[in-house]
């Protein structure tokens, strides 16, 4: 069963996104519901082979907060 969905996007990204979808013979909802279940799938492709083939390598502790972290590493260049 197909569900409505209602997207705002910038009016240049949809009108290249036309295109394409006119330049590759389909619609801009199969585009985006392709991309949405790839990204969304057990095992998701995002488009770089040499970094999909490598994501997921290390594995961190369920509480690793990437923003703290983070601060301390600005922290430390200052």
């Amino acid at each position: 069963m197909n569900t409505k969905l209602t997207l705002s996007l910038k009016k240049s990204v949809i009108e290249k996104a036309k295109e394409y979808a006119k330049g590759n013979n389909q619609s801009l909802s199969q585009i985006v519901e392709t991309y949405l279940e790839m990204i969304t799938s057990e095992n998701p492709k995002l488009g770089d082979d040499e970094l999909d083939s490598i994501r997921g390598i290390i594995k961190l502790p369920k509480d690793f907060d990437l923003k703290k972290e983070s601060r301390k590493d600005l922290n430390i260049l200052q």
